[in-house]
């Protein structure tokens, strides 16, 4: 965790994602989830189509850029925003603002 905290390489980024595998995470509506990679790609649990590790990038830059706070999901701009956002939230990606209203 530390390490992925620290960094901004994309590689540290899926490494750490794949460490996360199966593990129950929860959208901003509060729909569970988990969601496993093969090869270049996420596949969540509740949905059919996969997000690209490119998508991942992106989202991951997004965060960078907005100093890793980010107030909701939408803010990523990003094709499974809704279940990226809570992921990067648990790995230290996104720090949360305090009281601030989450974005649908």
């Amino acid at each position: 965790m530390e390490r992925m905290e620290q960094s901004e390489d994309i590689s540290v980024l899926w490494d750490t994602l794949l460490l996360f595998q199966d593990y129950p995470f929860y959208t901003a509506k509060g729909l569970k989830f988990t969601y496993t990679i093969r090869g270049g790609e996420m596949f969540v649990s509740r949905k059919d189509k996969s997000i690209t590790r490119a998508t991942v990038e992106l989202a991951f830059r997004k965060a960078l850029s907005l100093d890793g706070i980010v107030t909701g999901p939408k803010k990523l701009g990003v094709f499974g925003a809704s279940y990226l956002y809570p992921v990067f939230i648990r790995i230290g990606v996104i720090r949360t603002p305090a009281n601030s209203a989450t974005e649908e």
